[in-house]
């Protein structure tokens, strides 16, 4: 699951975008999620990333964004039959 907005808080407020990117840090064995960003913000995550890298609270590597591709699906259905009803006393 990924979240439905942008990864990004302008003036505190969190971006109102959907994600179009995962951002990434892809090093030689291995590749690390960082977050979820919209095309006007794919700069600034850019940016913040290569901070994190210098101050050593992220990984050294190469920053990726891979285009998030959205899948629809009818295949997955759910009735009541479904569901589990957890009564805690």
């Amino acid at each position: 699951m990924l979240p439905d907005r942008c990864s990004v808080l302008e003036k505190g407020k969190q971006c109102v975008n959907p994600p179009e990117f995962i951002a990434s840090i892809i090093d030689d064995k291995d590749e690390y999620m960082i977050g979820v960003t919209c095309e006007k913000h794919k700069q600034i995550v850019s940016g913040k990333i290569e901070i994190l890298q210098n101050e050593g609270k992220a990984h050294d590597g190469k920053i990726s964004f891979a285009p998030i591709k959205i899948v629809g699906t009818d295949c997955v259905h759910a009735d009541m039959d479904d569901f589990i009803q957890i009564d805690i006393k």
